[in-house]
C-alpha cells in the first residue's frame, strides 16, 4: 500500500473484546481488523465483541424486545449521517453471538470464518448508518458487504 493510499484510508480505533463465558475469538484479532478497516468509508472507533448466548439474549432482550439470542448486534452511539452522505465516522460496539453464528454457520454449510467476516462486515456497515428497513437500503447494504467480503474471497452470503 502507498503512503498516499494510506493516508487516504479512515482511521480505525478497534478494540476487541471477549465477553463473560464467551470463547477466544476463532479468527485471528488481524484479520478481524482488517474486515472492519474494509467495510469503513470513514474513521471510526468501534468496538467489537464476541459473546455466549446468555449475553446475546440478554442484550437482544433489553435493547431490542426479543427474548432470544441474535446473530449480531450494532450500538451506535454517535449516529452518522446516511451513508450516501459521505458523513463522519462512527462510534460504535458490535457484538457478534458466536453460538448462533455457529449454528448458522453449520446449517447454512459455510465455514464459521466467513460467517463471521459477513457478521462483523454487517455490523460495521450498520455502525456507518447502513439498514435494510426498505428494499432498496437492502440492495445497497447487500451490494456493499458483497464487495468488501469479495476483497477477502468470501463467498457471495446472500447466494
Amino acid at each position: 500500500m502507498t503512503a498516499r493510499a494510506r493516508a487516504a484510508s479512515p482511521r480505525l480505533s478497534l478494540s476487541i473484546q471477549s465477553g463473560d463465558g464467551a470463547p477466544a475469538w476463532p479468527v485471528h484479532r488481524s484479520r478481524l481488523r482488517r474486515w472492519v478497516a474494509a467495510a469503513l468509508r470513514a474513521d471510526a472507533r468501534i468496538a467489537l465483541r464476541l459473546v455466549g448466548a446468555r449475553e446475546g439474549r440478554e442484550l437482544n432482550r433489553a435493547f431490542r424486545g426479543r427474548d432470544y439470542a441474535t446473530n449480531v448486534l450494532t450500538f451506535v452511539y454517535d449516529r452518522p449521517p446516511a451513508p450516501r452522505a459521505g458523513g463522519a465516522g462512527a462510534v460504535a460496539d458490535v457484538v457478534v453471538c458466536l453460538p448462533v453464528a455457529a449454528r448458522e454457520a453449520r446449517a447454512q454449510r459455510k465455514p464459521l470464518e466467513h460467517h463471521i467476516a459477513h457478521l462483523v462486515v454487517h455490523g460495521v456497515l450498520h455502525a456507518q448508518g447502513f439498514d435494510h428497513e426498505s428494499d432498496s437500503d437492502a440492495r445497497a447494504m447487500e451490494q456493499r458487504e458483497r464487495e468488501v467480503l469479495a476483497r477477502f474471497r468470501v463467498p457471495d452470503p446472500y447466494r
